[in-house]
């Protein structure tokens, strides 16, 4: 588990000396739009779960599974190491490369005739999105000048989150538009992957334009950081308590945004391109409405009680999302139940803006790629009991009641992520009236 750098990568330069250049800001953004397309298949493949039922006849677990477990938890599992790539070599072109096999795999699942090999297909295509964002939040802190690294990465969220609620609202569209311009037979499904796996290719050729900052160490990370064992090992509560709260609320939060569009059409018997056109907008605006409210409320309570703000913001959101999740199993019209699920992805997303720059101050430079990249995965098999779980229950106790399954699934486990928030805002606080021991 030894650091090793390549020189040329790593300058002893401290992040309150970089200022923005024009390259730095177009790479920030560019980065947020090719992330915000790689996601954007989630939204269309959640819109378009019902075809995809009917065109290999499997039952809900098998799509809790596809959306969970292919989706979330085996492609965050094997973009650790491609993580490790990108903490040692360039990140430039690691990037390029991810970029190139997203569209390729995007590409190869649309051909998948049975079930297993859509899953897998899915699944490898995962794994190019998963490693792109801690590769993109591992260089953030090498572009932004420190002072602008929070409005940095809720900036890259905020396009980010814009590609991933198209994949919902243009979801109609864009099966429309794929199933006129490929004329052949196929599923309209099919097609939608494939036309998203084409629009990769420009976003490669400019991205031989962005930069590929130099690693900024400070003195104290490069001590830190001799293991990446031994990191973990001297935060691990920290860390523990960390995976916990992000960990649990993603349970919650991805058992409801995998499984929502299936469960409202159920519920409501609604078209599922009017549910994703609806969707899109209420992920669109509640994913960047969040970003400036969670960056004022870390900047007003941070003057008070430091990085226990960030904790505290997690904690008291996910408990405001509570009695809204329950609304949502109560509402007798699909108009109420939109409000009640943007209300909910709104809570949720509040909690959640701040968790990228908490990674950062946690984890020592040499390292973040791969610090970001295991928790993702930590965080993945809790977000892959969402569906799973859900799905499950659906078949098997609530008679594909779905949304009743989702609550079920997502009361508990906000409860837990609650909970560990307001330990770690405990432990925070405490550790501030210390000080801080160095790591062997």
């Amino acid at each position: 588990m030894a650091l090793s750098l390549d020189p040329s990568q790593a300058v002893p330069c401290p992040a309150q000396s970089l200022a923005w250049t024009a390259r730095g800001i177009f790479t920030i953004v560019f980065l947020g739009i090719t992330a915000g397309l790689q996601l954007s298949d989630m939204g269309l493949q959640a819109v378009s779960l019902s075809a995809i039922q009917r065109s290999f006849g499997v039952g809900d677990a098998a799509l809790g599974a596809l959306q969970g477990l292919a989706g979330v938890l085996i492609a965050s599992a094997l973009a650790i190491p491609l993580a490790r790539m990108a903490d040692r070599y360039s990140r430039k072109r690691v990037l390029l490369g991810l970029i190139a096999a997203s569209s390729a795999l995007m590409g190869l699942s649309a051909a998948a005739h049975v079930f297993p090999l859509f899953f897998i297909g899915r699944a490898a295509a995962g794994i190019t999105e998963f490693a792109m964002v801690p590769l993109v939040y591992s260089m953030i802190p090498d572009l932004a000048p420190e002072r602008h690294r929070v409005a940095a990465n809720l900036s890259f969220a905020a396009l980010m989150a814009a590609g991933a609620s198209g994949g919902f609202y243009f979801s109609g569209n864009l099966l429309s538009t794929a199933d006129a311009l490929f004329a052949w037979q196929a599923e309209p499904w099919r097609k939608g992957f494939l036309l998203l796996g084409l629009a990769g290719l420009p976003l490669l050729l400019l991205g031989t334009l962005t930069a590929d900052p130099a690693r900024r160490i400070a003195a104290a990370d490069r001590a830190a950081a001799a293991s990446l064992r031994e990191f973990l090992r001297h935060r691990w509560q920290a860390i523990g308590l960390f995976a916990g709260t992000a960990g649990c609320l993603i349970t919650a939060v991805q058992a409801l945004n995998q499984l929502i569009a299936l469960a409202l059409e159920r519920r409501y018997h609604a078209a599922p391109g009017d549910i994703g056109q609806a969707m899109g907008l209420i992920i669109l605006v509640a994913s960047i409405g969040c970003l400036p409210v969670a960056g004022l409320l870390d900047r007003a309570l941070a003057r008070l009680i430091g990085q226990a703000a960030r904790p505290l913001v997690m904690g008291l959101s996910v408990i405001a999302s509570l009695p809204v999740l329950l609304l949502l199993t109560a509402a007798q019209a699909l108009d109420h139940a939109f409000v009640a699920v943007g209300l909910f992805l709104f809570l949720t997303c509040t909690a959640n803006a701040l968790v990228p720059t908490m990674l950062q101050d946690l984890a020592p430079a040499p390292l973040r790629a791969r610090c970001f990249a295991i928790w993702s995965f930590v965080v993945s098999l809790f977000g892959a009991a969402g569906p799973l779980l859900a799905g499950t229950l659906s078949a098997w106790l609530f008679e594909q009641r779905m949304l009743h399954a989702v609550t079920a699934v997502a009361v508990p486990a906000l409860a837990v992520s609650a909970t560990c928030a307001l330990l770690s805002v405990r432990r925070t606080l405490r550790e501030r009236t210390r000080p801080t021991a160095p790591l062997a």
